[in-house]
């Protein structure tokens, strides 16, 4: 069996939103979707906490987080990946 196993763990691109916890960053996940009842597209947002061990992501930084094991009571994911530097003014 040489068949590369897929992963089961959910994969999610956000925006980070804070930097100031300790390994950790707040990452907005915002999503589209169409209204039950109007057919209104509407925009929804989640944060999640992260796990970011070295501290490299900062705020504005997109980035990739992947479920995990629970590391503390909020926390689930694990920045896995830069999608896109901040934009420095």
């Amino acid at each position: 069996m040489t068949e590369a196993k897929k992963s089961l763990k959910r994969t999610l691109v956000g925006k980070v939103v804070s930097d100031k916890r300790a390994k950790t960053v707040t990452v907005l996940v915002e999503r589209r979707v169409k209204h039950a009842l109007y057919g209104k597209i509407v925009a929804k947002s989640s944060k999640y906490h992260a796990h970011d061990e070295k501290g490299e992501y900062k705020l504005g930084d997109v980035i990739e987080i992947t479920e995990s094991r629970p590391l503390s009571k909020t926390k689930n994911w694990v920045a896995t990946r830069l999608v896109q530097k901040a934009i420095q003014d």
